[in-house]
């Protein structure tokens, strides 16, 4: 079964051009968690320990109750087709976080108001994307 990959390396994913905060802001507690929540979580707390592929995985089992047992195999089925990256990610989108994927494809969050946000705009050795739009134009 052929298997799709998130993963960028060397890569930063800026924030989206929509995006409607100058400073980012942590995903706000709610009853149930959300993916902004638990993306904010796993990354803040482990940079660069985590894949995309990684994080967009937990996700999913996450919201979609899947056991210990189950993850491999699920995990499998669900990189058989394409999955939606952090391009896609409400950190990106609407919180004001970039993405930043070192050269072994593991990934850490920086505030778009940061310095080290800056230092990966214009670090020529990185390739850039931007988050994707939340509105059409």
């Amino acid at each position: 079964m052929k298997q799709h990959s998130t993963n960028y390396t060397n890569t930063f994913i800026e924030v989206a051009e929509d995006c409607p905060v100058s400073h980012a802001q942590v995903p706000p507690d709610k009853k149930e968690k959300t993916l902004a929540n638990l993306q904010y979580e796993k990354i803040s707390n482990h940079p660069y320990q985590y894949s995309s592929d990684d994080i967009v995985f937990d996700g999913y089992a996450f919201k979609n109750d899947i056991s210990e047992n189950e993850k491999q195999k699920v995990r499998e089925q669900f990189f058989s087709k394409g999955q939606a990256c952090l391009r896609s990610s409400p950190l990106a989108k609407r919180y004001g976080f970039g993405f930043h994927h070192n050269k072994e494809g593991k990934v850490a969050i920086f505030p778009v108001e940061s310095e080290e946000y800056q230092k990966f705009l214009n670090d020529p050795h990185i390739a850039k994307t931007k988050a994707m739009r939340s509105k059409r134009k």
